[in-house]
C-alpha cells in the first residue's frame, strides 16, 4: 500500500472474521470440505485486498485453525478498534438445490423469514461445539445492550451489507431474496460497530462446494465483498479518516476539472 504523503488520517479497520475453527468444523460439504477452512481461505484473501485500499486496515478475528467463542470474537473486533465486521461463512441446508451468495444483519424484531432464523440457530449453536456452556453463552446475551446505538449501527449494517451484496451479484447468483436478510445472529450483536454476515455460498450444493474449493472463485468472492466494503465507505467516509480525506481530495479535483470544462 502507497500512501500520499498529503494524506493524513487514521486508517479504518475491517475486522473480518472466518466463521468456526478448530473443534468446530462448520457445516461439511458431500466431498469432505469444511467450511472453517473455506472461510479461513476467503478471509486471508480479503484481508489481502482490503490491505491494498489506501485509507483501511485489515485485521483477522481468526488466523489460523483454531476456536474463538462468538462473543469472543466481537470483544477482538472492539479491542482492535474495528470500524466495521464482517464474517465470513459457507453454510448447509437440508434442501441441496439450494445455492448461491447472501448477505445478513443483525434483527431486533425476529428474522425477515424461516431459513434466515434457521440459520441463525444453527450459527448460534456454535459455541456449545466449542465446548462453551449454555450459561455462559446467556451472560454473552445478557451483556449487550440493545439500544439507540445499536439500532443506529444495524442502519448503517443495512447500507453495507446491501452494498457487499450488490458486488456479489457480479460473482455468481444470490440465494432467493435481493435484499439484505436480518436474523438473529450472536456474532453481530455488537452494540456499535456496522456488521454483517456473509454467506458466500451452500456448502451442502454441489456446484456451490466445487466453487469453494477453487482458489480463484475464493478470490472473487473477496475481491467482491471488497468492492462493496470500498464503496460504503466512499460514500460514508468518516470524519477524520484518511479516506475522507482522500474522499475530499478526490472531490476537490472533480469540481475543479467540472470548472474548467464550464470555463472553456
Amino acid at each position: 500500500k502507497v500512501a500520499s504523503p498529503a494524506v493524513k488520517g487514521r486508517d479504518l479497520v475491517i475486522a473480518i472474521d472466518a466463521g468456526h475453527g478448530g473443534q468446530d468444523p462448520g457445516a461439511i460439504g458431500r466431498g469432505g470440505t469444511r467450511e472453517k477452512d473455506v472461510t479461513l481461505a476467503i478471509a486471508r484473501k480479503l484481508a489481502a485486498e482490503i490491505n491494498a485500499e489506501d485509507g483501511m486496515k485489515a485485521v483477522l478475528i481468526r488466523e489460523g485453525d483454531y476456536f474463538i467463542t462468538l462473543g469472543g470474537r466481537t470483544r477482538k473486533a472492539r479491542q482492535l478498534g474495528a470500524d466495521m465486521f464482517v464474517s465470513i461463512h459457507a453454510d448447509s441446508v437440508q434442501n441441496r438445490a439450494v445455492s448461491g451468495a447472501s448477505v445478513y444483519v443483525l434483527s431486533l424484531r425476529g428474522a425477515s423469514d424461516e431459513a434466515a432464523k434457521w440459520l441463525a440457530d444453527s450459527e448460534n449453536a456454535a459455541d456449545l461445539k466449542g465446548g462453551v456452556s449454555l450459561d455462559e453463552s446467556d451472560d454473552v446475551l445478557a451483556s449487550v445492550l440493545l439500544d439507540v446505538t445499536q439500532k443506529e449501527s444495524i442502519s448503517d449494517s443495512v447500507e453495507a451489507a446491501d452494498s457487499v451484496l450488490t458486488a456479489l451479484r457480479g460473482v455468481g447468483n444470490t440465494h432467493g431474496t435481493p435484499r439484505v436478510r436480518h436474523a438473529g445472529f450472536i456474532v453481530l450483536k455488537s452494540p456499535d460497530i456496522p456488521s454483517m454476515l456473509v454467506e458466500t455460498a451452500f456448502i451442502s450444493n454441489a456446484a456451490d462446494e466445487r466453487r469453494l474449493r477453487d482458489a480463484s472463485h475464493q478470490a472473487r468472492i473477496a475481491a467482491a465483498v471488497r468492492t462493496g466494503v470500498r464503496n460504503y465507505w466512499y460514500d460514508n467516509p468518516p470524519p477524520g479518516s484518511k479516506l475522507a480525506a482522500i474522499v475530499a481530495a478526490q472531490r476537490s479535483g472533480m469540481a475543479d476539472a467540472g470548472k474548467a470544462v464550464a470555463g472553456r
